[in-house]
């Protein structure tokens, strides 16, 4: 509905109530626009539609890949989202990550946690709705400031420029984008992820990630010691999501199904198998097992029966059984073809490094049964990325002959290599590993997860260094404030990016020229109107 068509309902609705005297239509619409969603199920269904659109896309093209950064903190995502589009125009394509790492150290009562599954299941939704929150307050922002340009247009006289911000008004684009939001193992049953993906998806989230460890074993999945279920009971929780996107009116909703097998050996369970060959005698195969020639051998040992014989699954002293060295890949083929069979739409898998071949090898054997399958990727800060792409240029440059003597392979994260040939081409490789991987190996959505937590972190260290050290307020103003002003960072202006502005609008609404606003010319913030 264009500002227009809002302006002529809201003034019908007002019309129709000859006591409403007081209430200007216009002033409606505009709170109407900069309201646009109401509930979290409106974002849902709006921006499962954009991943729907956006995963169609790069069927037809790969070079349509998505992205987004992990943001921990509702501010975090909204200065990105209002970032992009000053730089691009647009938020095509661009997303936000919720990742259960930074929740788990970042915003649990219980302080800083390990990536386990030990904070409160509760917080996940709560950030999800903390984000959208301050993405819509974002949108109601910049909306203020454009009905602050129409009227200054209007009260000039200068109608051909009136009709140019309307215009921008009628196709605003919102701040509004799809969340990909990490809910663990489903934090206990199915039954237990099911709850936990409603609340997820009544807070606005159209994207839940869901991964194949035991919930009460769980690892970051760049740590040791993870631990796999059985198929039939990840399948059963992914159902448990389906169900609750349904539930809840959101047929389009988007499951992506995450094995950490590459990197688990081990798993809680014997899988129940029915016949030869099912999801669970499958599941077993990959078990390291050895033979029993003695049953007097057994105490209270689970055996296994094949081709006639008995064979004990080794068990560790934690009541953990191992599978064989060497089946992390074709156990992870499997998990993603059964995920994609039963309900999942899109995939991830864990990696231990950032190397296109090694995951286009396993999409390759996955797409030979699923075709479209697609990836979402984690360009994980827990690579050493530069180490990574220098060691790989070596080994290339290694297996095609080419004198690498002036190089040391266990060294080249040295700054002496930055400059260097080989240095220079891993950082291209680094560079084009996004759109890279979207073509070779179906890679649809590239995320970090952590990069707000490191870049806090930093900022956080320079700013401590110069504010306390020799350079004093010189510290902030130089690092911080000037290149605020001099970037166009919008919370330069901080009592604005709070919502002072639409507080100063609200009041003039409600109580016309008696209004006391706080944007008047005393206001300090104008300073940087420059």
């Amino acid at each position: 509905m264009t500002y227009s068509q809002e302006i002529t309902k809201a003034g019908t609705t007002i019309g129709g109530q000859g006591h409403w005297d007081g209430i200007a239509a216009e002033s409606v619409a505009r709170m109407r626009l900069q309201n646009r969603f109401h509930t979290g199920l409106d974002i849902a269904r709006y921006t499962a539609g954009i991943m729907r659109r956006d995963m169609a896309a790069y069927d037809a093209d790969p070079a349509n890949y998505t992205q987004s950064l992990g943001c921990w903190h509702g501010f975090i995502g909204q200065q990105k989202m209002i970032s992009i589009k000053k730089h691009f125009g647009t938020t095509k394509g661009r997303y936000l990550y919720l990742s259960g790492w930074m929740v788990a150290a970042l915003r649990s009562e219980f302080g800083p946690l390990p990536d386990q599954s030990m904070h409160e299941k509760t917080s996940v939704p709560m950030l999800i709705e903390e984000l959208y929150t301050f993405l819509k307050q974002a949108d109601a922002r910049e909306l203020g400031m454009m009905f602050r340009d129409l009227d200054a247009a209007r009260e000039a006289g200068d109608e051909v420029k009136a009709q140019k911000i309307q215009h921008d008004i009628d196709t605003y684009e919102t701040h509004v984008v799809p969340i990909v939001a990490d809910i663990d193992a489903g934090f206990g049953n199915a039954e237990a992820t099911y709850l936990l993906a409603k609340k997820f998806i009544e807070a606005g989230a159209c994207c839940i990630q869901i991964e194949n460890q035991v919930s009460d074993e769980k690892q970051c999945g760049h740590q040791d010691g993870k631990v796999t279920v059985p198929h039939e009971d990840f399948l059963a929780k992914i159902r448990a999501v389906r169900y609750a996107f349904l539930e809840l009116g959101i047929d389009d909703g988007i499951i992506v199904a995450r094995t950490d097998s590459l990197g688990a050996g081990l798993t809680k369970q014997i899988a129940y198998s029915k016949e030869d060959g099912d999801l669970g005698d499958q599941y077993n195969s990959f078990l390291d097992v050895e033979e029993v020639t003695d049953i007097n051998t057994l105490r209270g040992d689970v055996v296994l029966a094949r081709d006639g014989k008995l064979f004990r699954p080794k068990r560790l002293p934690s009541n953990l059984f191992q599978f064989r060295t060497g089946t992390g890949e074709d156990r992870c083929v499997l998990d993603c073809i059964t995920s994609l069979q039963n309900g999942a739409d899109l995939l991830w898998i864990e990696t231990e490094k950032p190397h296109i071949e090694q995951i286009a090898g396993m999409v390759d054997r996955i797409r030979e049964v699923v075709p479209n399958a697609k990836l979402v990727y984690n360009n994980s800060p827990s690579f050493n990325w530069t180490l990574n792409f220098r060691q790989q240029v070596f080994d290339r440059w290694t297996a095609e002959g080419k004198d690498v003597s002036g190089y040391d392979r266990a060294k080249l994260m040295s700054a002496d290599y930055d400059t260097t040939e080989l240095g220079l081409e891993a950082d291209e490789k680094i560079r084009t590993f996004q759109k890279d991987a979207a073509a070779r190996a179906g890679i649809f959505h590239h995320l970090i997860t952590l990069p707000t937590y490191h870049t806090a972190a930093l900022s956080t260290d320079n700013l401590a260094k110069e504010y306390f050290g020799e350079a004093g307020m010189l510290g902030y103003v130089e690092g911080v404030q000037r290149k605020e002003i001099r970037q166009g960072i919008a919370c330069v202006k901080h009592q604005n990016m709070s919502g002072s502005d639409i507080g100063d609008d609200h009041k003039e609404y409600f109580a016309g020229e008696a209004a006391l606003k706080a944007g008047g010319v005393h206001n300090t913030m104008n300073q940087f109107a420059a």
